[in-house]
């Protein structure tokens, strides 16, 4: 008769399979209740609602969010292909978002679809997905997949959203607009559907975010068309962030106007800069000092991800998290050991910025080296591919407790 663990082991070989390719989100039926059942008691899933489970982590503590902020995108489009088929589409205001890289999880996700009932589906930690009936689906252009999630592409949205979008969400909106190669895609929506008064303040908010020659873009070609249109600002007075020359990735732009709208407060924060240190021996002790405590500023949590050894171990009775300290810190020392590791570079960095370096450009350089560091031993017990070290990480780390969840990794790569 198989042992506990053995049964275990093979409920985990069933989730492996199911977790090909990052899937964090399962429909019940996609395992049998035996398994299902094993692997929600031993905590490796976690039910959202009836019929719906997500990966979890077998060491998260009671009432932890983090495994499910981690799913929720992918928990929305998965149940909403399920529930519409190809029939849905988020709204336009939450395209914008999603285009300009604010992906803080809402309270509420507002889905569009012919086929909705007007009803708020309550789901983990005070979240909800309201489905909201509509006549019909917009025109097939006007939409794109990302991550699983339907959209409006960015210029259906930047023209779909009321003006006051750009008041309230000044730094999405400028994100996006930022974005746009040419005014190509907009002006097919503006002309196609008569909005003169849209093209007037969109004209004007591209000439105070400095990209004038879109606004006479749309000026002429509206103008050329029959329409009177009068530029007038949709934003108020200091909302403009950034003026960019040429387009821009969105998370560069995000990245760029958050800097600019808080570095005043950040000078008026922060002490007068004290200058190179004069005792570079009693600085770089300093330096060794506060590692202590710096190792401790790693705060996040990922859920696991089933592979081969793990299941191996457990169905050899290896693996035992709930006794034994070092299955539930195996993670956690090899993560300590690449702080270290990197901390040493760091350090070098440092002391090459004493001698006059410049800081800025030496952070540069040396980044890559820094980041293979701080992996390194983990590539080295097998928990991570060892293409895994080259360039960064494209595995997000999410904080407990926190809404807010990390940028794609295509993205960071850009900021």
């Amino acid at each position: 008769m198989p042992s506990p663990n053995e049964k275990l082991a093979e409920s985990l070989d069933v989730l492996k399979e199911l977790q090909q390719g990052n899937r964090r989100v399962f429909r019940s039926d996609d395992l049998s209740r035996v398994h299902r059942e094993r692997l929600v008691e031993n905590g490796f899933l976690q039910e959202v609602m009836k019929g719906w489970l997500i990966s979890s982590s077998p060491d998260a503590q009671p009432g932890e969010s983090t495994p499910w902020h981690a799913s929720f995108w992918e928990f929305c489009a998965r149940y909403c292909d399920e529930r519409f088929g190809e029939q849905w589409h988020l709204s336009p205001e939450q395209s914008i978002f999603l285009h300009g890289e604010r992906t803080v999880i809402p309270d509420q996700l507002v889905v569009h679809s012919p086929k909705a009932t007007n009803n708020d589906i309550n789901l983990l930690f005070g979240t909800t997905l309201y489905d909201l009936k509509v006549a019909e689906m917009p025109a097939a252009e006007a939409l794109q997949a990302r991550d699983g999630l339907r959209l409006f592409s960015p210029a259906a949205a930047l023209v779909r959203v009321p003006e006051s979008f750009f008041q309230l969400y000044p730094l999405e909106a400028q994100v996006v607009m930022a974005s746009l190669a040419d005014a190509s895609d907009l002006l097919r929506l503006l002309l196609n559907g008569g909005h003169s008064a849209k093209a007037g303040y969109l004209a004007k908010a591209f000439r105070q975010t400095g990209r004038g020659e879109l606004a006479d873009e749309i000026l002429r070609a509206m103008k050329g068309a029959g329409y009177d249109v009068r530029e007038s600002s949709p934003f108020e007075a200091g909302q403009i962030l950034r003026k960019p020359s040429r387009p821009s990735a969105p998370m560069v732009s995000r990245v760029e106007m958050l800097w600019g709208s808080m570095r005043g407060q950040v000078l008026a924060t922060f002490p007068k800069a004290p200058g190179l240190p004069t005792d570079k021996e009693a600085y770089l002790r300093f330096v060794d000092e506060i590692y202590r405590t710096d190792a401790y500023h790693s705060l996040s949590i990922e859920g696991y991800s089933v592979n081969p050894a793990l299941v191996e171990r457990v169905r050899q009775g290896g693996w035992d998290p709930q006794h034994d300290a070092g299955d539930r810190r195996n993670r956690d020392a090899l993560a300590a050991r690449g702080y270290w590791q990197a901390f040493q570079l760091v350090k070098k960095e440092v002391e090459k910025v004493i001698a006059g370096e410049n800081p800025a450009a030496l952070a540069r350089a040396a980044h890559n080296d820094w980041y293979r560091e701080l992996f390194q031993p983990c590539g080295t017990a097998g928990l991570l591919e060892p293409g895994s070290l080259a360039g960064y990480r494209n595995i997000p780390a999410y904080l407990r407790g926190s809404r807010y969840v990390p940028p794609r990794w295509e993205a960071v790569r850009d900021a």
